[in-house]
C-alpha cells in the first residue's frame, strides 16, 4: 500500500519565526548580560550601576549593554584604580567573555522554541 504526503511548505513564515524567536532570544541574551554585569561595577554611590541598559535593534538582530556616566569608560579601562572586593575594571567585558556561551544557549533557545 502507497501512501502520499502533502507538504506545504512556506519559508518565509519559518524565516519571520526565527527572527521573531532570535530578536527575543538577544533580547534575553543581553538582560542576562546586564544583571551577570551590575555587581562588578565599580560603586561608590551606585550611579554608574544604576546607569546601565541593555538595548537591541530587532532589525539587525544586535543588541548591546552600556554604561552611561562620564566616567564609564575610565571605570571599565583603567586597571590602576581601586575599587572594593568584586567589582572594578573590565566590569562588562570579562562577563561577556565568561557568560558568552550562555549568551548563545539564550538565543538558540528562543529559535528552537519559535520553530516548534
Amino acid at each position: 500500500m502507497t501512501q502520499h504526503v502533502r507538504i506545504r511548505w512556506n519559508p518565509q513564515a519559518a524565516e519571520n519565526r526565527a527572527h521573531a524567536g532570535a530578536a527575543r532570544g538577544v533580547r534575553l541574551a543581553v538582560e542576562h548580560l546586564l544583571q551577570v554585569s551590575r555587581p562588578r561595577v565599580p560603586i561608590e554611590e551606585g550611579t554608574l550601576e544604576r546607569s546601565g541598559v541593555a538595548t537591541v535593534d530587532e532589525s539587525s538582530l544586535t543588541g548591546a549593554v552600556a554604561y552611561d556616566t562620564p566616567y564609564a569608560v575610565r571605570q571599565h579601562e583603567d586597571m590602576t584604580l581601586r575599587h572594593d572586593a568584586g567589582r572594578g575594571p573590565k566590569y562588562l567585558e570579562q562577563p561577556l567573555g565568561e557568560e558568552a556561551a550562555t549568551m548563545q544557549q539564550i538565543i538558540a533557545a528562543q529559535v528552537r522554541r519559535a520553530l516548534q
